[in-house]
């Protein structure tokens, strides 16, 4: 940063918890009907921006989350479609960062870019930020994240990552692949946990696995101040137990994104409730799958 620059101060008193009474893009019944933007660009905070993308593009319709801190910007995930031509991810990130700096002037400013676990649909992105200036690109993948946080030595540690005054918590969670990690922000609160939780189908690669990183982050939860679970996906309509078909790019009865701590001892009370033992098991907000 350069001299004289105001530094944000993170790590002092933290905002009131916000509400998230957001309406997503949800696809519409025809590609030809479709007027949503191909990125939609939600800013919980002046330092805080929840993006999704649109379902015309890819049935996925991921969530991505971009987080920025004194000294640098995060970027978790980078969604499901490859091509900027059809989604513009860098585009809309460049703006968002010069925006910022606009407001909050500083010199050598990065971008950092993770990912919550390297399924396709959370990593497809990356390539539009090969040659960015300023940026790092971790891997996706188990070795290099494992290596990147420090989980090789020690995967039940509590990694942090810096931004400048804004630490990010970062907690290894497989179970819906081996790589996965959840983030906690302590600024805003959210507890971001990728595919592992979030309303819809929870694929479990590894079920004992699963189970003991809810354990994990239940009692994460007891001792951090959470103020939204959220996950990368929506694929409950709000019928309790009833979910979109896989493939749907229309989906106008979603139940909001934001989950709180207690949804993870739901499911964990359904998953012992059955025996410990793998099982499909249908809950009002989730339906547990066993297998990838």
């Amino acid at each position: 940063m350069g001299p004289g620059t105001p530094l944000i101060d993170f790590a002092g008193p933290v905002p009131r918890p916000r509400g998230l009474d957001v309406r997503w893009i949800h696809g519409s019944p025809s590609a030809k009907h479709n007027t949503d933007p191909d990125i939609q660009v939600h800013a919980y905070d002046d330092h805080t921006y929840i993006l999704r993308q649109n379902m015309a593009i890819d049935y996925e319709a991921p969530f991505l989350f971009l987080l920025f801190g004194n000294d640098r910007a995060v970027l978790i995930d980078t969604g499901a479609t490859a091509s900027a031509a059809f989604f513009p991810l860098r585009r809309v990130v460049d703006e968002l960062v010069d925006g910022w700096l606009a407001r909050h002037p500083r010199d050598g400013y990065r971008l950092l870019v993770l990912h919550t676990h390297p399924h396709r649909d959370h990593v497809a992105g990356d390539g539009q930020f090969a040659g960015r200036p300023g940026t790092t690109v971790v891997g996706a993948d188990l070795a290099t994240a494992r290596r990147y946080f420090g989980f090789g030595e020690d995967p039940g540690s509590v990694a942090r990552v810096d931004l400048g005054g804004r630490v990010l918590e970062v907690l290894a969670t497989p179970g819906h692949h081996a790589a996965a990690v959840t983030y906690h922000d302590p600024w805003t609160g959210f507890l971001l946990t990728g595919d592992t939780v979030y309303p819809g189908r929870l694929y479990i690669e590894d079920w004992p696995a699963f189970t003991r990183s809810l354990d994990r982050l239940i009692e994460f939860c007891d001792r951090r101040r959470v103020t939204h679970v959220l996950g990368c996906h929506i694929e409950m309509t709000r019928q309790p137990g009833v979910d979109y078909p896989i493939r749907t790019t229309h989906q106008p009865d979603e139940p909001p994104l934001q989950l709180a701590a207690g949804h993870l001892r739901e499911i964990r009370a359904a998953i012992e409730d059955n025996g410990n033992r793998p099982g499909r098991l249908v809950l009002p907000l989730f339906i547990l799958c066993p297998g990838a």
